[in-house]
C-alpha cells in the first residue's frame, strides 16, 4: 500500500521511494540489483518493497527503463 492505515509512516512506499530516487539522482543510470544494494546500504527494504518503489517511480515518469536493462532518471 501506499499509504496504509495501521502501519508506521516509514513502511511506506512513499517513504522508501524517496531512498531510492536520491539514490538514482546520485547516479543516473544503474542497474537494477546495483540500485538495490545501494539503496539497502542506507536504508533496509526487502526486494518486494524496492520493486514497489521503482513502480511507483515508474508511474510517476521519474524513472525508466532503458534499452540496456538499466534504470535511468527521466529529464
Amino acid at each position: 500500500m501506499l499509504i496504509p492505515d495501521n502501519v508506521h509512516p516509514e513502511q511506506t512506499i512513499y517513504f522508501n521511494g524517496s531512498f531510492v530516487l536520491e539514490i538514482i539522482k546520485k547516479n543516473r543510470l544503474m542497474d537494477i540489483l546495483d540500485l538495490y544494494i545501494q539503496t539497502t546500504s542506507v536504508r533496509k527494504m526487502s526486494m518486494p518493497v524496492f520493486l514497489f518503489c521503482l513502480d511507483w517511480l515508474f508511474l510517476l515518469n521519474v524513472i525508466t527503463l532503458n534499452s540496456n536493462g538499466k534504470v535511468e532518471l527521466c529529464s
